[in-house]
């Protein structure tokens, strides 16, 4: 996938395209890399890449499932390590079911988001406490910039890892 077009002038369809097209660029840049470089890390921080993907996985549940929609989802930080806080995959987790996780809540937000307007408000009852909960055009460029920050960081990893660079 390439970055959008630069004609693209609606905003909902250029926010939209931006974060499939970070979502992709995640997944490429995880591919080539063998079962023990996603589960290692090069940071002093600690985190791996496998462990980065299942974050993203959360970061997408928790602002349109449980943050827009209010919907009861369990887990709800599931990538947290539950003694440490840390992200964390385990060793009975394979890269593919991180993977097939990813992909479902990414298609759970599309699907989210489908039915939605950009000014519409988020949903009490789930993330969200008392008070002014967001726009969906608020969380979704929150999540942009999630994913922009981590492709980031994951650009670093990779070349580390084995020297590949670019998008």
């Amino acid at each position: 996938m390439t970055e959008p077009l630069d004609s693209l002038s609606d905003p909902r369809e250029l926010l939209l395209a931006y974060l499939d097209y970070y979502r992709d660029t995640l997944l490429r840049k995880l591919d080539g890399l063998s079962e023990t470089e996603l589960r290692i890390s090069r940071l002093p921080s600690g985190w791996t890449p496998l462990e980065l993907l299942k974050h993203l996985a959360f970061v997408e549940r928790r602002w349109l499932r449980w943050g827009f929609m209010g919907e009861h989802v369990d887990p709800v930080w599931g990538e947290n390590d539950p003694e440490t806080g840390k992200w964390s995959v385990g060793a009975d987790e394979s890269a593919e079911s991180v993977r097939t996780l990813f992909r479902e809540e990414c298609a759970a937000s599309r699907a989210i988001v489908s039915g939605a307007r950009l000014a519409d408000i988020a949903r009490g009852g789930g993330r969200f406490g008392p008070g002014q909960p967001p726009a969906l055009s608020w969380i979704l460029f929150h999540v942009l910039q999630e994913y922009a920050r981590h492709v980031g960081q994951l650009d670093v990893v990779r070349e580390l890892a084995d020297g590949a660079t670019g998008e």
